[in-house]
């Protein structure tokens, strides 16, 4: 199965960004005719056919969808204060993506270590997680949060 993140789909047509497409043509080598999945997201699953396989412009047709592939009853908040090491973070957003959690917020406490993340990275882990274990939803990721703040929303 060929899982591909397509943000932005709105119609049945759509063309992968560029590495996304020379991903499909010249790592996995597909081609014309070779169906493909498209998850969005936001629980859409999108099964395609390439209709021409260029490795810079990709370009699909959508035959079947499914909406809210995988929802799961309830929504689970995670809320952590990130670790020196910014590979325990990785691992942790990762993991939580494959069990399914719906959003994590990064706190910043008093004794924090680390004041500042790469949301941009976390975010790529996250959607190359989502793939990997075919999942429907993408978790929502809030930047830094001062504890006292996060209490106040959330109680």
């Amino acid at each position: 199965m060929h899982l591909f993140y397509t943000p932005d789909i709105s119609s049945d047509f759509y063309t992968l960004s560029e590495e996304e497409s020379k991903h499909c043509t010249r790592v996995l080598r597909l081609n014309q005719g070779d169906t493909v999945y498209l998850v969005d997201g936001k629980g859409g699953m999108y099964t395609a056919i390439i209709q021409d396989g260029h490795q810079k412009k990709c370009q699909l047709q959508v035959i079947d969808k499914q909406i809210e592939y995988g929802k799961l009853p309830y929504t689970s908040h995670i809320a952590v204060a990130p670790t020196k090491n910014m590979d325990r973070m990785e691992w942790f957003v990762e993991k939580a993506v494959e069990i399914g959690v719906s959003e994590i917020t990064f706190l910043l406490c008093e004794h924090s270590e680390r004041r500042s993340l790469r949301l941009d990275r976390l975010e790529k882990i996250a959607v190359s997680a989502m793939k990997q274990s075919q999942k429907g939803y993408l978790p929502l990721l809030h930047d830094m949060t001062p504890l006292h703040k996060f209490i106040k929303n959330y109680t």
